[in-house]
């Protein structure tokens, strides 16, 4: 099987007249003998075929998602808010201002994580696998807590995985005894995280939805105590909303703001006030195919969840939320689920892990959207492939702004490939979990070209890897064209793109050609060098093309170092060729590290066919086939 895969994978690569036709090729599934299924379009195609040419992700313009249509005195009432006339003033000025109480007890359909609040009860924080006593923690502003830690003790995100280990009454203790602690180290706002704008829209809003958690103890002043810095850290925010970060940190100080204004007395000011912000905030966050400008799932789950806890607040005093913010989670869930493979899990992008299945149908369960995922997703640049239990995600866009970026990756034309259930073909992912079991100092490895599914040159980055999760000058623009194809009785889709990242530098362009049949048992590709300019450049230049191997697999290389067996933990085998074409190069072997859905790095392996090349021009087609 191994030699019949070669020789076909060699037969359709060649050039006319060099076909050997003594080989064997009953087992490969040869594309077609028409031109036009070629895995390189000919120059009179390459004038025909649509391309599109794909620039970083603009946001959605304001006037798509406008606030709510409201009268003149509304109008008036939000500006004297927004001015800082108390709302006191505004609702009741003949009377004194109401005391602290919160006004309906929330129901939120987000699930938590049982384990970690059964930890949280035990007596240690559980964050992506690493346990920390809450005896040790330094809740103080002065403490450097890793940014998973952060977001966890000062967003106070583990009060959802409390509620969800035990009933009420056996989590309040708990509850109370952190709130306390971290109420005793933070009295008045101070700089540092636990006033970054993002933590104190999470704080609040987790405060809030969690109430019952926090208030139902037996002590009346823990009680009072605990409201007043509630509806201090809303006023707080009022103030300091638009200083976030970025566009995802001001959407959760909306939502804080929102929710404050739905749950404490005299907020109908405050809620006008926070759905103005947060609409404008999510038009300013979202690109027009509904994904997140910093092209990171990780974030795009973040804003749906906030999403959902802000309706839940909502229904919990019996008005309906925006129309936009229903819109808004429509546009959102169908670009995630882009990027759930056939196993349930998420791909490896941007910094992301692979999110278990369970977490991501629990939140696709709370937004209420009933959706499939898209295929083309232009703007968030994800390609998706899927047939007979198979998935296969593509990279096609320019990496995030700056601006936008996170834990933004150097990705650009990787892919990640999945069948039934098992990750074949991965990207490291898990950049965006540093601080947790994955050490910090690899957190730049993580997010460099190298830990993708692709090819480097010169092992440089295609895009500027920058440290706090920004990224630099590289890929601007990326071309993209998709189609189907016939073979014989069955269908392909082939996909072909490239990026200009490597341009400036080495004068060469980076396309790639991916095609797979629809159901799912073989995958072609061809990777292409091209010359950016009217002349390629004189000289060689080092290449590599890695494709990372999902966990469990064992690897075996062929004799000639041109092919390797794939054998999958489920009994099934894949054939890995690469065809005898002029970019030369040999194919080995080499560890490499995959980050799960917990957090974990778990050792995997990698192939690379690697070498030197011409800077000229060269071109590597490959087959990947599941041969039993």
């Amino acid at each position: 099987m191994v030699d019949a895969a070669a020789s076909e994978l060699n037969r359709v690569s060649a050039p006319a007249g060099d076909t050997d036709n003594s080989a064997d090729n009953s087992s490969a599934i040869p594309l077609s003998d028409d031109a036009s299924d070629a895995l390189v379009i000919d120059a009179e195609d390459a004038q025909t075929a649509k391309r599109e040419t794909l620039e970083p992700g603009r946001a959605l313009a304001i006037a798509d998602f406008a606030p709510p249509s409201i009268g003149a005195g509304e109008k008036l009432i939000r500006l004297a808010y927004r001015l800082g006339v108390p709302a006191s003033t505004l609702t009741s000025p003949f009377s004194k201002p109401a005391k602290p109480r919160l006004l309906a007890t929330v129901n939120s359909p987000l699930p938590g994580d049982r384990a970690a609040g059964v930890a949280l009860r035990a007596g240690h924080f559980l964050v992506h696998g690493v346990k920390a006593p809450i005896t040790q923690m330094d809740f103080s502003a002065k403490a450097r807590l890793t940014p998973p830690f952060e977001r966890s003790v000062h967003g106070f995100a583990w009060l959802r995985d409390l509620s969800a280990s035990a009933p009420r009454e056996q989590c309040t203790q708990t509850a109370e005894r952190v709130m306390t602690e971290w109420l005793n180290a933070n009295e008045k706002p101070a700089k540092g995280a636990p006033w970054n704008v993002e933590l104190v829209g999470h704080r609040l809003l987790n405060w809030l939805v969690h109430a019952p958690l926090i208030l139902s103890g037996n002590k009346p002043h823990q009680r009072t105590r605990t409201i007043e810095a509630i509806a201090e850290t809303a006023r707080w925010l009022d103030r300091n909303v638009s200083k976030a970060d970025d566009r995802l940190g001001e959407v959760a100080g909306w939502c804080g703001i929102t929710a404050a204004g739905l749950l404490l007395p005299e907020g109908h000011p405050r809620r006008l006030f926070g759905e103005a912000g947060l609409i404008r905030a999510l038009g300013d966050l979202v690109a027009d195919d509904g994904g997140v400008l910093s092209r990171s799932p990780l974030a795009q789950m973040d804003a749906i969840g906030l999403l959902i806890d802000v309706s839940a607040c909502y229904r919990a005093r019996e008005l309906d939320p925006p129309e936009a913010l229903g819109t808004m989670l429509d546009l959102l869930v169908p670009p995630l689920l882009t990027l759930v493979h056939a196993d349930g899990a998420l791909g490896g992008w941007q910094g992301a892990g692979a999110v278990r299945a369970s977490k991501l149908a629990g939140l696709i369960e709370a937004s209420g959207v009933r959706t499939r995922p898209l295929k083309d997703v232009r703007q968030w640049g994800y390609q998706r492939i899927a047939g007979n239990k198979t998935t296969l995600q593509f990279d096609a866009a320019p990496p995030p702004l700056s601006r936008h970026a996170r834990a933004g990756c150097a990705s650009t034309l990787a892919f990640e490939l999945c069948a039934g259930g098992q990750r074949i073909i991965v990207n490291c992912g898990g950049a965006a979990f540093a601080g947790g079991q994955v050490p910090a100092r690899i957190e730049q490895g993580l997010r460099a070209t190298a830990a993708h599914s692709t090819l480097t040159l010169e092992d440089a980055n295609s895009t500027a890897v920058h440290i706090n999760g920004k990224l630099g000058a590289g890929v601007a623009e990326v071309e993209v064209d998709r189609k189907a194809l016939r073979l014989g009785q069955g269908l392909a889709t082939r996909i072909a793109a490239s990026h200009d990242g490597y341009a400036a530098r080495f004068g060469l362009t980076h396309q790639r050609v991916l095609i797979m049949r629809e159901d799912g048992s073989e995958l072609r590709g061809e990777d292409l060098l091209t010359p950016a300019g009217k002349k390629g450049k004189r000289g060689k230049i080092g290449f590599a093309i890695r494709f990372h191997i999902g966990p469990g697999i064992e690897l075996g290389l062929s004799e000639d170092k041109k092919g390797a067996g794939l054998a999958l933990p489920d009994g099934s085998y894949w054939q890995f060729r690469l065809a005898a074409t002029d970019g030369g190069g040999t194919l080995s072997i080499e560890e490499s590290m995959w980050v799960d859905g917990g957090g974990r790095p778990q050792p995997i392996q990698q192939l690379v066919i690697q070498g030197m090349t011409s800077r000229g021009g060269a071109s590597f087609s490959w087959l990947l086939k599941k041969m039993g």
